[in-house]
């Protein structure tokens, strides 16, 4: 009777740790520089071992890698929530939204955190490989919205890519934009609300362009 609740207070406990590590490393990668900072200074940081430490990520990079994976799962559900009749540039403009809104809240570290991984090419190829996993997610998600079968059919798998590249174009935007500059002409704001509205405004036109994949033996489509 008392081992669920013993077991609940433990997992309580190690995802405090985690957190507390992953927030101690980000901070100090994202001022640091990747390849300075030791898992050493990470673990002081954080008030734990270095032992400690390797109990819950197997390096540096995976205390990044970590981060990185909650967002496609994120945006997945919240295209899943969306309401089965919008426009699909809205349902993932929604989406992408809710894996970039608390950047708006916790600017200054998430800008630094988002340059880091942009910047370190170890970091980056792996933020590469998890958006095509991402993709894949998503596509599912829009052919099932749309009564499409993913595997056959051309625009779940072509809108979840232009869903992730509006993603990656404004993180690349936001985190390198000069804050003193304000709006550029070329539409560089530095509020990521207005790059991600902009960015979706390009490419609305062809998500909500939905055109089906001719059938065999020449059934009809349907537009």
């Amino acid at each position: 009777m008392t081992s669920r609740p013993a077991a609940s207070l433990a997992q309580r406990k190690r995802q405090l740790v985690a957190d507390e590590l992953t927030r101690a490393a980000l901070d100090l990668l994202a001022d640091g520089g990747f390849d300075a900072v030791t898992v050493d200074e990470i673990a002081a940081a954080a008030g734990v071992s270095k032992r400690t430490f390797f109990r819950y990520f197997a390096s540096k990079e995976d205390v990044v890698v970590q981060f990185l994976a909650t967002l496609g799962a994120v945006m997945c559900e919240e295209l899943a929530a969306r309401p089965v009749g919008e426009a699909p540039s809205l349902a993932l403009r929604h989406a992408v939204w809710r894996c970039v809104e608390d950047c708006a809240g916790h600017e200054e570290r998430a800008r630094k955190v988002v340059r880091l991984v942009l910047s370190t090419p170890a970091l980056l190829a792996r933020f590469l490989e998890r958006q095509a996993q991402w993709r894949d997610g998503l596509a599912e998600r829009l052919a099932e919205r749309l009564g499409m079968d993913a595997g056959s059919e051309l625009y779940p798998r072509l809108a979840a890519d232009m869903a992730l590249a509006a993603f990656h174009t404004v993180l690349q935007r936001w985190s390198t934009a000069d804050t003193d500059a304000g709006a550029g002409a070329g539409g560089g704001a530095v509020d990521i609300a207005v790059l991600t509205e902009n960015c979706f405004a390009v490419i609305a036109p062809a998500l909500d362009a939905v055109v089906r994949t001719p059938a065999p033996h020449g059934a009809p489509t349907q537009a």
